[in-house]
């Protein structure tokens, strides 16, 4: 993801790179060099930036999120996995600078949590399944997307218990909401929700072809945060 945001930060005239910092350092991405993560306090201090985007891990993003807060920079992340103790350090950052997080930068996905939210109190009652495909890389399941899907579905349903898989004897309770995972070859990112009932279904679905949609939602992100006061703010206000 930091490869994809710098390739598509190279083709916007609203944003320019002025650092880029990984645990493994030294590369060059779109003439960009990459920089030791170690360094990161003392680069916010040298370079100055307006904002950092980070799609690093649980504990960098923490890590990284306290350095910017000090260096009075304010914070894109799109990390998942973080947990209730890093949401938690998110938002104490969240009281110095600007803050904005979101479990998927794409705005077809900000499209499908609308329409879940209308769908499934329209068909009350109905069976839910939630299935979510990534590539075989991918460390955290269900995806950080996926958990956002089912907090809104809590949110508009009350809440559910979530059964992970099936294996056995294993029928459904009511109220129950499927949730699956899949992991294979290098695909970006898939969500389907699959509603059944009354003798029909229906499926809201969205596949992301690459993940330069990911990169170029946090740049949106990032010029839209850039200058705001310190807070916790939501890609949906990006999009609004």
């Amino acid at each position: 993801m930091g490869g994809e945001v710098l390739a598509a930060a190279a083709d916007r005239d609203d944003v320019d790179v002025v650092l880029a910092v990984s645990r493994s350092a030294g590369e060059t991405v779109e003439g960009v060099a990459v920089e030791a993560a170690a360094d990161l306090p003392e680069l916010l201090a040298e370079r100055d930036p307006d904002v950092l985007v980070d799609f690093t891990g649980p504990e960098s993003c923490v890590e990284y999120a306290a350095a910017c807060a000090e260096a009075g920079v304010a914070v894109v992340s799109g990390t998942t996995g973080l947990g209730d103790d890093g949401f938690d350090a998110l938002r104490d950052v969240a009281s110095d600078v600007p803050v904005l997080y979101a479990s998927n930068f794409s705005r077809g996905i900000a499209a499908l949590r609308r329409a879940v939210r209308e769908a499934v109190p329209a068909l009350d009652g109905y069976d839910i399944e939630l299935t979510e495909t990534h590539h075989n890389a991918k460390r955290d399941a269900p995806s950080g997307t996926a958990l956002t899907i089912l907090e809104d579905i809590d949110d508009v349903r009350g809440a559910a218990e979530r059964v992970h898989g099936r294996e056995g004897e294993a029928p459904r309770s009511e109220g129950d909401v499927g949730v699956h995972a899949r992991r294979a070859g290098d695909i970006a990112g898939e969500h389907e929700v699959l509603l059944a009932g009354n003798h029909e279904s229906l499926s809201l679905t969205h596949r992301a072809g690459s993940r330069g949609v990911f990169a170029a939602g946090a740049l949106d992100a990032a010029a839209w945060l850039s200058g705001r006061d310190a807070g916790w703010y939501d890609f949906t206000e990006v999009l609004e």
